[in-house]
C-alpha cells in the first residue's frame, strides 16, 4: 500500500548505507566507508553523508551537515533503529538513547524510528541507498574521506537534485525549493557533542571523567552517578537531579570543590596550609605557632605530616599538654615534633599514678565468719519403743 507523502518540511528518512573504500591518513589504510543518506518524503531532495562510523558523534556531525545544506531542520525524523538512536527498538514505545535525546531537544525535531526489519516504513531513503552507490561512489576514486565529503555535496546538489524524479516528476531541488524551504525549523546553534556515561564515586571523593578527576559531593561516595560534559562544564546526576557542575578539564586534569570534602580533609586534599595551621591553632596559641614553625621551609607542603602528627598529639594527650609542651620548645627553639611526643610521653612516666581506693582493715575483736554458720547437724531423742521423737528445740 502506497502511503501519502505528507506536509511539506514535515517528514526526512535517514538511513546508513555501506558505499566502499576510502583511504584513511589516521590509519594509514583503506577503510571502510558508510553513507548517512537523508531524503525529505515530500520533495525527495537528498543529502549524504560519508563516515568511517556508525557512533552518536558520526551520526550529529552528519546531522549539523544535513541542516546547513537544506538550510533549515525537519520537524520528523524517520531514522533505522540503528544503535546511536535507539536503545531499546519497539514498534510502539522505543527508547532513545541519552546523547539523541539531548540532541533531539537542541533542533526541536521528533524522532519516529522504523520499526525491526520493517524496510517499507522507510521506502523513500532504502531506494536511495542503491542509487547513491550507484551513481555517486562507483568507478570513482577520492584521496581522502574530506575529499569524498565535498564530492557528494557537489552531486546531491548538481546531480541528484537536478534529476526529474520518477515518482513525482519534477527536479527535487525546484521542490523543495518552493514547496519546503521555507517552512522547515530554524537551523539551531553548533551543537558542542557531550559526553554521556556512568561513574562511581571513588572513596577519594572524585569521579573520572574524560581522563580528567572532579569531585562529587561527600554524600554520594560509593554511588553511581550519571554524567553529561560537553568542551564547557562536566555535570553530575543522580537520579535526573543535578548534583554538581564543573569546568571541563584537560586529560590529566583535576578539579575539586573543597565544599565536597569532609571538613578534616580538605587541609590535607587541598594542601591548604592556613586551613592547617588553623586548625593547630584550635588547640592551643602555642600550637598554632608551632605549627607554623613547622611549615617555614620553601617546600611547606613536604611537612604537613608532621602537623598532622602534632594534631594527633593533642588528641592523644590533651590540649593542655601539648600547648604547654610545644610553649617550652619554642622557648629554647626546638622545633621537631618527635621531641614534643618525647616530651609528652615522659611526663605521663613520671607522672605518679593515682592512688588507689582505700579498704577498711581487719577489726582487732573480730571473729571468723566459720563460727556464724547455721548449717550445723540437729540432736535427735529415741523414745522407749524406738521410735524417733521431735527434734530438740
Amino acid at each position: 500500500m502506497r502511503v501519502a507523502d505528507g506536509q511539506p518540511g514535515h517528514e526526512c528518512q535517514v538511513d546508513f548505507g555501506k558505499m566502499g573504500l576510502i583511504y584513511d591518513p589516521a590509519s594509514g589504510r583503506r577503510r571502510v566507508t558508510h553513507a548517512l543518506i537523508f531524503t525529505a518524503v515530500y520533495s525527495r531532495h537528498m543529502f549524504v553523508w560519508l563516515s568511517f562510523s556508525q557512533t552518536l558523534e558520526a551520526v550529529i556531525a552528519g546531522c549539523e551537515a544535513a541542516w546547513e545544506f537544506f538550510g533549515g531542520v525537519f520537524r520528523v525524523l524517520i531514522p533505522d533503529n540503528m544503535s546511536a538512536i535507539v536503545a531499546d527498538a519497539d514498534a510502539v514505545n522505543p527508547r532513545f538513547t541519552t546523547g539523541w535525546l539531548d540532541y533531539a531537544q537542541h533542533c526541536g525535531f521528533v524522532t519516529d524510528p522504523a520499526r525491526v526489519r520493517h524496510a517499507k516504513d522507510k521506502p523513500r531513503v532504502e531506494r536511495s541507498v542503491s542509487y547513491v552507490r550507484s551513481s555517486f561512489f562507483a568507478g570513482e576514486e577520492f584521496v581522502d574521506l574530506a575529499d569524498a565529503q565535498a564530492g557528494a555535496r557537489i552531486w546531491c546538489a548538481d546531480r541528484a537534485g537536478q534529476r526529474v524524479h520518477g515518482t513525482i516528476q519534477a527536479r527535487p531541488t525546484d521542490v523543495f525549493a518552493e514547496h519546503e524551504a521555507g517552512v522547515l525549523l530554524a537551523v539551531p546553534q553548533p551543537y558542542d557533542v557531550p559526553i554521556f556515561k556512568t561513574v562511581k564515586v571513588h572513596r577519594d571523593y572524585h569521579v573520572e571523567v574524560g581522563k580528567a578527576l572532579y569531585s562529587a559531593p561527600k554524600d554520594y561516595i560509593g554511588l553511581h552517578l550519571d554524567v553529561r560534559a560537553d568542551s564547557a562544564l562536566v555535570k553530575l546526576f543522580w537520579r535526573g537531579q543535578l548534583v554538581k557542575v564543573h569546568p571541563r578539564q584537560r586529560p590529566g586534569g583535576r578539579w575539586t570543590d573543597p565544599q565536597d570534602l569532609p571538613a578534616e580533609k580538605v587541609g590535607y586534599a587541598m594542601r591548604d596550609l592556613d586551613r592547617l595551621t588553623a586548625a593547630a591553632g584550635r588547640h592551643g596559641a602555642d600550637v598554632g605557632v608551632y605549627a607554623q614553625r613547622l611549615l617555614d621551609d620553601p617546600l611547606p607542603w613536604t611537612r604537613m605530616r608532621q602537623v598532622y602528627r602534632l594534631l594527633g598529639l593533642a588528641r592523644r594527650y590533651g590540649d593542655t599538654a601539648v600547648n604547654t609542651a610545644c610553649g617550652k620548645a619554642l622557648a629554647v627553639d626546638v622545633i621537631s615534633v618527635s621531641k614534643i611526643a618525647s616530651m609528652l610521653e615522659k611526663a605521663c612516666e613520671n607522672t605518679p599514678a593515682a592512688p588507689g581506693p582505700r579498704t577498711a582493715g581487719a577489726g582487732r575483736f573480730a571473729r571468723d565468719a566459720a563460727e556464724f554458720a547455721t548449717g550445723g547437724p540437729q540432736l535427735r531423742l529415741v523414745g522407749d519403743a524406738g521410735v524417733e521423737g521431735e527434734g530438740v528445740r
